[in-house]
């Protein structure tokens, strides 16, 4: 066996016995257990940091908890879905809002509620009253902070600060952190249309309820039933509207105006205009003036347009025909005289056509006396004429009407004097007359086309129990029925046969054609209408000379009617183009004309020049028309509406029941005294 080699340099390894004592190994079993213990408590941490990071990510990013209501409401709405095509237009609401919105009928919003919050403090749990106040001032610009400190000081637990603050300036303020600060949840109106519509809409109080216009009328709809709330207007033809007329208000320098637009088959207000108006989401800064609705609130005398009513009412009750002639000649009934304008020289008499084309006070008058003042009244009563409108607005105006109907009476009406109606009566009866002489009712809501859905149809839709009777009773859910011309069949009570309804558009056609209502003339819509002037009433009674009611109730297109068009300004000046004249013929009606012409396509109706000569042949009515065979026409010497014949009557009458008062007295004496002898 080889032996290594050894190096005698280095020196042999020393071994070394190293004595282990039970102290020793005591004190490494201690280090050992507390290497243990501090890895448990490491872990442990670990443990308990790993759960607080979970809670805290399922806290703030998982599953966010919600602040609490009295420290910060939840204003953020949801997203809305995308709707290029507009499918979903007016039906969009906010889920934290109460007040349902309101739209017309295209779903363009009017009125929608906006979710705001009120901030409000415990003065008892606030240390500094004056650095709240300061710090309080950096969001709220408008806060007096004297009058606030001063409140913030007070022994109570409950103060308002500031209402209707939006939801930038409420995380603004809860970001601050103050103790003794809170919020709660409320709701502010807006209107985004400013002046649209400011009548009809009216506003709400502070606690959200309706005071004026359709907030009002429908206020426990709009606060139960969540759905918008459709109105019949449409606002496209609202602004066209109050374009035109604003324009006619200026040129002629009127203190007011209004203008309306209704559908003469179904009722529907497509527009409504009162003017001044005002700004509607600053209804308490409005003057009286500006929040008057002169188209359902203001009374005045129609004038001339009433001339229709005549003619309508002497041709329904037989008492008149086309052909039938009527003086022209001045009236003297007692220190008053009824007579034509003095530039007027009209034949001694003149037809129905003449009359209702050149306006003649006394032929109308004679018309009325003709019928009667009995009848007449009864007349104007089934028109409609004696109460307010139905409406869907709580300014609806009670007419002023005669308390008796002597002869003077019946006269002064049969030409629009001696009553007082608002303009939404006056082109209900206007369309009355030629819609085929149905007295449809006007409404601000929308009609549906089609039957009404049943109850189980409703029901399937989620309107049950008392949504369910409030739909139902909401008038927004009315159908019209559709006829095979595919418009709406007119409902409602028959006040004029429908041969008297056609002879009546022809009467209003001439009108436009060749009478006083020539400027109202559009090309293409063939517009009929009649002109009204009133003499304005002045404050003290009587009447103001040269301060004028100038109006023109207008129907396009005559020959299929669909849409009556009023215009009323309220003491216009006269201009050089309507050479010193203020009659509606010079005013209203070219502003019917222009209305006409800018309205009628966005109603889906066309001018139709192509065929105008055809129809306007099919709407002819000569002035003189022909008298039937063996007919004894009213005129010359056949005269029953004679006013002095008529007052002589009027006398007897009276004498005979004076007389009668006078027999009947005397029995009654005569029998009381043979009781007393017995």
């Amino acid at each position: 066996m080889a032996v290594p080699p050894h190096d005698y340099d280095t020196p042999p390894p020393v071994t070394r016995t190293v004595r282990v004592t039970g102290e020793d190994l005591r004190a490494r079993a201690h280090r050992d257990q507390m290497h243990v213990r501090l890895l448990g408590v490491a872990g442990g941490f670990c443990l308990l940091f790993a759960v607080v990071a979970v809670k805290l990510s399922i806290a703030t990013v998982l599953h966010p908890m919600a602040p609490e209501k009295r420290q910060i409401a939840s204003q953020v709405p949801e997203i809305p879905k995308i709707d290029p095509k507009g499918s979903l237009a007016g039906d969009f609401s906010l889920p934290q809002v109460h007040r349902a919105s309101i739209v017309d009928r295209n779903g363009q919003t009017l009125a929608l509620s906006l979710p705001v919050a009120q901030v409000y403090a415990n003065p008892q749990e606030l240390i500094d009253p004056q650095d709240v106040t300061k710090k309080l001032k950096t969001v709220l610009k408008d806060l007096d902070e004297e009058e606030t400190t001063r409140r913030l000081s007070l022994p109570k637990q409950f103060v308002y600060i500031a209402r209707n603050i939006t939801p930038q300036q409420e995380l603004a303020i809860n970001s601050m952190g103050i103790p003794g600060i809170y919020f709660e949840a409320g709701e502010r109106r807006h209107y985004p249309l400013g002046h649209m519509a400011a009548q009809i809409m009216g506003t709400v109080d502070i606690d959200d309820h309706g005071v004026a216009g359709v907030e009002r009328y429908f206020d426990k709809r709009l606060m139960s039933d969540h759905r918008p709330l459709r109105l019949s207007l449409d606002v496209r033809v609202q602004s066209v509207v109050r374009d035109e007329l604003a324009n006619a208000m200026s040129t002629f320098q009127a203190i007011g105006a209004c203008a309306i637009v209704m559908d003469v088959r179904t009722g529907e207000v497509i527009a409504m205009v009162s003017l001044p108006d005002y700004d509607v989401n600053e209804f308490s800064h409005a003057t009286n003036d500006a929040r008057f609705n002169r188209a359902v609130t203001g009374l005045y005398e129609p004038g001339s347009t009433f001339k229709l009513q005549t003619a309508a009412m002497g041709l329904e009750t037989g008492t008149i025909h086309i052909w039938d002639r009527f003086s022209s000649t001045p009236i003297h009934i007692g220190r008053f005289t009824i007579s034509d304008m003095k530039n007027d020289h009209f034949a001694p008499w003149m037809t129905l056509p003449e009359v209702m084309a050149f306006s003649s006070n006394p032929a109308a008058a004679h018309i009325a006396l003709d019928v009667g003042g009995t009848r007449q009244a009864q007349w104007f009563r089934d028109m409609g004429f004696f109460a307010p409108v139905p409406i869907e607005l709580p300014e609806a105006a009670r007419p002023l009407v005669p308390h008796q109907w002597g002869i003077s009476t019946t006269m002064t009406v049969g030409f629009g004097h001696g009553m007082a109606e608002p303009p939404l009566a006056i082109v209900r009866g206007t369309a009355a007359t030629v819609n085929g002489g149905i007295l449809v009712t006007p409404t601000l809501l929308e009609k549906e086309e089609g039957p009404a859905p049943t109850q189980e149809a409703a029901l399937s839709q989620g309107v049950q129990n008392a949504a369910l009777e409030q739909a139902q009773a909401d008038t927004s859910m009315d159908r019209t029925t559709v006829g095979s011309d595919g418009l709406a069949v007119p409902q409602g009570q028959r006040v004029i046969s429908e041969k008297n309804s056609a002879l009546l558009r022809r009467l209003l056609r001439l009108d436009v054609t060749g009478g006083t209502g020539r400027t109202a003339e559009s090309p293409g819509y063939f517009v009929g209408g009649k002109t009204g002037t009133a003499e304005k009433i002045g404050p003290h009674g009587g009447y103001l000379k040269h301060v004028n009611i100038s109006a023109f109730t207008g129907i396009f297109p005559m020959n299929a009617p669909r849409y009556a068009v009023y215009v009323m300004l309220d003491s216009p000046k006269p201009t050089p183009q309507t050479h010193g004249w203020t009659t509606a013929g010079w005013n209203a009606a070219p502003t019917v004309s222009k209305i006409v012409s800018r309205i009628g396509p966005m109603l889906q109706i066309f001018p139709d020049t192509a065929h105008a000569a055809q129809i306007d042949a099919s709407m002819s009515l000569p002035m003189h028309p022909a008298v039937p065979r063996g007919v004894r026409p009213l005129g010359p010497g056949n005269d029953p509406g004679d006013p002095r014949k008529a007052e002589a009557e009027h006398r007897a009458a009276k004498a005979a029941e004076q007389k009668e008062r006078a027999a009947q007295k005397a029995a009654l004496k005569k029998q009381a005294q043979e009781v007393m002898d017995e």
